[in-house]
């Protein structure tokens, strides 16, 4: 499929949605090469071996109890965006039922943005834990996207092995959260429904939306704080490596992750993860995971900034 066929998908956009999702699915698809995804047995059940191994080793060193989502799914491109179409399709249907002015033209437009961004983040994403937010179903999924995994390692020099380790770990040390946490999902989801349904309203929820990103900053600060403490191997340069490649690209790259919000992202990983460092070098890994214990003891955007505010606060962390 080609560049070609994606604009004309987007053009045929229908329903009477400000989105036709049918047309973002087949449009994103047909922008992006799938990958190669002919993995042998032996290659699919080292995905399987890692992700064990992760579990039992960041089982051991935070002491958390959690499992890993039944769904491990080893998916090329195409597989990653049909999952991950479903997901906006339920996140963004109150906006669907809002009506707009020149709908035609407005679905066309959000359809074609839509389908853009995920053709983009198709080409990048490396693994996702999917807490499958505001789905009919308790469970979790864990994805790793095949060809972007070996054309990353390729890409940065490093053992083709070990780095699907890496991503294996880092992906796991969110079950552990989610895990840890019952609460968190329910959590995400009410303020992503919040800040929606205001959109749909014509309004904007700051508030939730800005809750919804400190929340997001404390998951991947832990979790880039647990994979250095949980990672059985040498992974100084793996983390820099990762830490370049998330700044770096071509200008034309780097403008679409600041359009897509992917530039917050990296601050969440860097602002997270120096909050959680800060706060282990005073109480240690345990003292750190108290922030999965209750919802009140996520630490607030200020806190972010000022861990022993946060340490002062949070019974058991001081």
């Amino acid at each position: 499929m080609t560049l070609f066929e994606s604009a004309r998908a987007v053009a045929g956009a229908s329903g009477d949605g400000t989105v036709d999702w049918n047309a973002v699915a087949e449009a994103a698809n047909a922008a992006t090469d799938p990958g190669r995804l002919d993995l042998t047995d032996a290659a699919a059940e080292a995905y399987a071996a890692d992700v064990r191994d992760a579990r039992e080793r960041l089982r051991e060193v935070s002491g958390l109890a959690f499992d890993v989502p039944e769904t491990v799914e080893i998916q090329n491109r195409h597989h990653w965006v049909d999952a991950n179409v479903e997901t906006f399709r339920r996140v963004f249907e109150p906006l669907n039922e809002r009506a707009t002015v020149l709908p035609g033209v407005a679905r066309s437009l959000n359809t074609a943005t839509t389908a853009g961004a995920l053709a983009f983040i198709s080409r990048h994403v490396l693994g996702q834990y999917d807490p499958l937010l505001l789905a009919d179903t308790s469970d979790h999924a864990l994805y790793f996207v095949h060809p972007n995994v070996v054309a990353a390692a390729d890409s940065l020099g490093v053992e083709f092995p070990r780095f699907r380790r890496w991503i294996a770990f880092h992906e796991v040390t969110h079950a552990a959260e989610f895990g840890a946490a019952p609460w968190l999902a329910g959590h995400l989801e009410e303020r992503l429904e919040a800040g929606v349904a205001a959109l749909a309203d014509g309004e904007l929820r700051g508030d939730a939306f800005a809750e919804l990103h400190v929340a997001m900053t404390a998951v991947e600060g832990y979790a880039e704080l647990l994979m250095d403490e949980a990672f059985d191997g040498e992974y100084a340069d793996l983390r820099a490596k990762l830490d370049a490649r998330r700044q770096g690209g071509s200008p034309l790259t780097k403008l679409f992750k600041r359009a897509l919000g992917l530039q917050l992202k990296r601050e969440q990983y860097e602002r997270g993860r120096e909050f959680f460092e800060a706060v282990a070098a005073e109480r240690g890994l345990a003292g750190a995971s108290r922030v999965w214990d209750d919802p009140d003891y996520l630490p607030t955007d200020a806190e972010l900034d000022a861990p022993h505010v946060w340490l002062a606060r949070v019974p058991g962390a001081e």
